[in-house]
């Protein structure tokens, strides 16, 4: 079995009244994190040394139970001892410490191991000393048998630091983590209020860029998100909130359409699918950092399809043919339809190219739809939108092609 001991002993040092683990990060307290990161880990039995249970420890202990594991809170390290049998594994992660749950199951999924890094690194950063060359990164794996020699030791010790020397005569396995995880703000020991406002721009920001070329809307959520994502989770705001605000302002975009103001509706559509895109976005924080809850931000493949029916219903009333008695309504469709089919076509024709992450986005689209409409003449501009869309993507296929032949004439010369 595997058993995890955290700690929420020491003091934030510019707040000796206030505990470490309780500093928040992303609206959750950085015991929190350390939780969820026990619970990916595989551990069974959570220990945390506590001088009392409070009512945070309370809701900890509903999160680790209603994940099928134990909770325990010891005032002192000597009754770590009967919770730990020598066949089992314990996990020991330093008070304060926040590192990405990714890198850290990395690291600790080899075998028993005392996870280290230079010793004028991890002196700075407030991690404990080892030996001359080396300081502990706050994080070890360590054979249960160990546990048996905190019997041995005054009870006022800390159980993690006694750990840590009895693992070292015992020979158990050193290794070095990445200095760009601490360079990059990947792996940190978060001491005071003040280190905490400093590294939460920083843990968002690594949840919040993706891997591919974000298109502007994309850009613009990140941005947002970094800026005001800190505020919203310490408020309690979860992503399945802020969709909900999403949704109000689809709703509101569509109705203004509905009432004559097509300009303002596409508008407040774009607005929906940014904040749409806020929420997934702090979703992804969530989940990456082992915090996510059962209600997430559905905002899948049939959101995406209510908002480009909106986009379409906005199209057909804005439509100058609208003011035409007799014309039917598949005719008003006919054009943003075909605009929609295109938006979502040339991606999937041309994933390969960087260009087609702006077809896919509804910010870019929404705010376009609402220039045109407030500059007119509408249905000619859409019609040339249209044809614009299809005219690149041939352009673009037939050079590839052309590319492709030339490839192949090389390789059979």
């Amino acid at each position: 079995m595997r058993v995890a001991l955290l700690s929420l002993m020491d003091a934030a040092a510019e707040e000796p009244s206030g505990l470490r683990g309780h500093l928040p990060i992303g609206g959750r307290s950085v015991l929190r994190h350390q939780v969820g990161l026990a619970l990916a880990f595989g551990c069974a039995r959570i220990v945390v040394q506590a001088e009392a249970l409070t009512g945070e420890l309370v809701a900890l202990q509903h999160v680790a139970e209603s994940a099928g594991a134990r909770f325990h809170v010891i005032p002192t390290g000597r009754a770590l001892v009967p919770l730990v049998s020598p066949e089992d594994e314990l996990l020991v992660l330093a008070d304060g410490l926040l590192a990405v749950p990714e890198d850290a199951l990395r690291l600790l999924n080899d075998g028993p191991v005392i996870l280290t890094m230079p010793v004028e690194t991890g002196l700075a950063a407030g991690f404990e000393r080892i030996d001359i060359n080396h300081a502990s990164a706050g994080a070890m794996r360590l054979p249960g048998r160990v546990v048996a020699g905190l019997g041995e030791l005054p009870p006022e010790w800390s159980p993690a630091s006694a750990l840590l020397r009895i693992a070292v005569q015992a020979g158990v396995p050193q290794r070095d983590i990445p200095f760009a995880f601490i360079d990059q703000g990947r792996w940190r020991l978060i001491r005071s209020e003040d280190e905490a406002h400093r590294a939460e721009p920083g843990w968002l920001r690594l949840h919040t860029i993706g891997a591919h070329r974000r298109s502007p809307g994309e850009m613009l959520a990140g941005i947002a998100v970094q800026k005001i994502g800190p505020a919203l989770l310490h408020a309690g705001t979860r992503p399945y909130i802020v969709t909900i605000a999403s949704f109000a302002l689809g709703v509101l975009g569509v109705g203004a359409g509905w009432f004559g103001s097509a300009t303002i509706g596409f508008a407040l559509l774009a607005l929906c699918w940014l904040v749409a895109e806020c929420a997934a976005l702090l979703a992804r924080v969530e989940r990456a950092s082992l915090l996510a809850s059962a209600r997430m931000a559905p905002t899948g493949a049939a959101f995406a399809l209510l908002l480009d029916a909106g986009f379409v219903a906005l199209c057909a009333w804005r439509s100058e043919l609208a003011d035409i008695s007799g014309v039917a309504a598949a005719l008003r469709l006919f054009a943003p339809l075909v605009l929609v089919l295109t938006l979502r076509l040339v991606p999937a024709v041309c994933a390969a190219r960087d260009w087609t992450s702006w077809l896919s986005d509804r910010f870019l689209c929404g705010i376009g739809l609402a220039v045109l409409s407030a500059i007119g003449p509408f249905d000619a501009a859409l019609r040339m939108v249209v044809l614009a869309l299809l005219a690149g993507t041939l352009l673009d296929a037939s050079a590839v092609g052309r590319r492709t032949a030339n490839a192949a004439s090389t390789i059979r010369e």
